[in-house]
């Protein structure tokens, strides 16, 4: 009669079973000794071999609540950051800008290479804000990943529009606000007030600090009713820009990041 492949197999004899159990059971015994006297003795040495979990789980919370707390900041609309991308220009656009406390000045600022060098061979201008209102904000990067081109996209507040509008209302409060441009325009009519053209440089302040690498004789333009006395109101924005620093906090109604294929224009 045929067996069936479920059917259980006879049972070995206890002859055979017997003496590789005892094998088995010693060399398992001697191995188990050994292994733990080896322990014993690098133990004994006071050198570390492994990983210390406990240590590896606090190091661990000071991250974890950097990410709350960065998290809890998003949510909440409040943000101080640094935007900018080694080396390579972004645009940022807005419908309208109402800045107080402003100035701004020309300086040669170190750009990096492609090879991880820099250069300080290119003029630009860097215009501070102590305190600004924005209709809106559009930061877009262009990349190249494997030769395929990809657009970062950082939007806030507001839509901004291709053509700003005549009249705007702002939605985003920054304090502390700087921007290191190569081009920076209006597309309407531009307001400045208690302005100084032509100030030098070095004497051009930004609540209460020098504009960075401002130099002694350099263009500047600066406040002319003492500091934050100068304000300035730009129907629309487009800056070619290298860093936008927000030192103090950037407080808006709602932020976007994402990812698209292609070079975007808009956000």
């Amino acid at each position: 009669m045929n067996r069936s492949l479920f059917s259980p197999s006879p049972s070995p004899s206890p002859r055979r079973v017997g003496p590789a159990l005892a094998r088995i059971r010693t060399t398992g015994t001697r191995a188990a000794v050994d292994w733990n006297a080896r322990m014993l003795a690098e133990a004994a040495d006071g050198t570390w071999r492994g990983t210390r979990w406990g240590r590896g789980a606090l190091a661990l919370v000071p991250s974890a609540l950097a990410v709350g707390v960065l998290g809890a900041a998003l949510a909440q609309g409040a943000l101080a950051a640094n935007f900018s991308v080694a080396g390579q220009p972004f645009t940022l656009t807005s419908n309208g800008v109402e800045g107080s406390g402003f100035g701004a000045i020309v300086n040669t600022p170190a750009v990096g290479r492609p090879d991880g060098s820099t250069t300080t061979n290119t003029a630009m201008a860097r215009v501070g804000f102590a305190s600004a209102g924005l209709a809106g904000l559009c930061g877009i990067v262009h990349q190249t990943i494997a030769g395929v081109p990809y657009s970062l996209l950082l939007a806030g507040g507001q839509k901004v529009t291709a053509t700003p509008p005549t009249a705007f209302s702002t939605d985003i409060d920054a304090s502390n606000l700087y921007i290191q441009a190569t081009e920076l325009q209006s597309y309407g009519p531009t307001t400045l007030q208690n302005a100084v053209l032509g100030q030098s440089a070095d004497q051009v302040t930004v609540a209460g600090k020098p504009l960075t690498g401002a130099l002694p004789g350099g263009f500047g333009l600066g406040s002319a009713g003492g500091e934050g006395g100068s304000s300035i109101t730009l129907h629309g924005l487009n800056a070619t820009a290298y860093d936008a620093e927000m030192a103090g906090a950037l407080v808006l109604p709602d932020l976007k990041i994402r990812v698209v294929a292609g070079s975007a224009s808009t956000c």
